[in-house]
């Protein structure tokens, strides 16, 4: 069983692109699973990652505000930045571009959390500029949305703030909550949890591809290059400024993996609600929900191999 579950985790990439392909083919086996039971799931997976976290992690983090600080800033510069140049660059039509800054302008989501505990990077770092981005998305996201593409929106303060307590802080807290209370019980389910990550994480975007399969047919190759650019630069580039900064290794994983990933899903959301005039100012969103997943568990693997490699060495 358990290298069962090392294969899994090791191979999380081929299993989430296998779950893209299937799901794309056969839409309509998933379609009846309502989207919000991604909320469920992510919150299953946050509880996990409680189970290897303790409260020392946090303070560690928060007595060193300047790694959070450094990392929120690269959140609201580097991505939007991004996806204003790429959007420029690529010519694309108003509503495409709309699409793209506002993916740029969201703060970092929860599956970047997951993606760092499966790349062994700094998990409170990560969970830490989480919360602080979304505290700072319903100010930041409009304001640079309006900048960088001219057209205003109206964010859902109690509704962002509800849902990362919910999916992320409560199971994240009830999470550490059981490892000091049982820790020999976490310590054996600990062996488990890269690999039952992996399997969610699979199916949470086999149910995002179903439920937005016309949506992703018709965007075309442009977007899908110009969204896999975007988030490529944002993992890379959060990589580079972590080593400029001469950030340890877990910190610089930690910091790639949250600039890089975005909550796509409250970019496809607030496309939907503000935007109705341009339609496909959705897809974007849609299509960065699909493709940071399958490039986050590429990235995991890397960046997991060269931390057990550092500890042998």
């Amino acid at each position: 069983m358990k290298k069962l579950c090392h294969y899994i985790s090791e191979y999380m990439a081929v299993l989430v692109l296998a779950a893209s392909l299937l799901a794309l083919a056969f839409p309509s086996v998933l379609q009846p699973i309502p989207t919000k039971t991604i909320n469920y799931l992510l919150g299953v997976i946050m509880f996990g990652m409680g189970l290897t976290l303790n409260l020392n992690d946090f303070k560690i983090v928060f007595s060193r505000p300047k790694d959070i600080i450094i990392g929120c800033v690269a959140q609201f510069t580097v991505m939007p930045l991004l996806a204003w140049v790429l959007a420029k660059a690529f010519q694309l039509d108003e509503a495409l571009a709309l699409g793209v800054v506002l993916v740029g302008c969201c703060p970092g989501g929860t599956a970047s959390n997951v993606i760092t505990y499966l790349a062994k990077g700094d998990l409170a770092l990560s969970v830490g500029m989480t919360g602080i981005s979304t505290l700072l998305a319903p100010l930041l996201t409009p304001l640079l949305t309006w900048m960088l593409a001219g057209k205003s929106i109206d964010v859902d303060v109690a509704g962002m703030l509800l849902s990362i307590l919910l999916v992320v802080i409560l199971p994240i807290v009830a999470g550490i909550i059981v490892n000091g209370l049982w820790p020999s019980f976490t310590e054996k389910a600990k062996v488990y949890l890269p690999a039952f990550s992996s399997v969610a994480i699979a199916f949470t975007v086999a149910i995002v591809i179903s439920a937005n399969a016309s949506k992703l047919l018709a965007g075309g190759l442009i977007i899908i290059i110009v969204v896999m650019l975007h988030n490529l630069f944002g993992l890379g580039l959060g990589y580079l400024i972590g080593r400029l900064l001469g950030l340890a290794d877990p910190k610089k994983s930690a910091i790639s993996i949250e600039v890089g990933m975005q909550n796509s899903g409250l970019a496809s959301s607030l496309a939907t609600i503000h935007f109705a005039a341009y339609p496909m100012a959705t897809i974007p969103g849609a299509i960065f929900s699909v493709w940071h997943n399958i490039s986050g568990a590429i990235v995991a693997r890397i960046y997991s191999r060269k931390m057990d490699k550092n500890k042998i060495t």
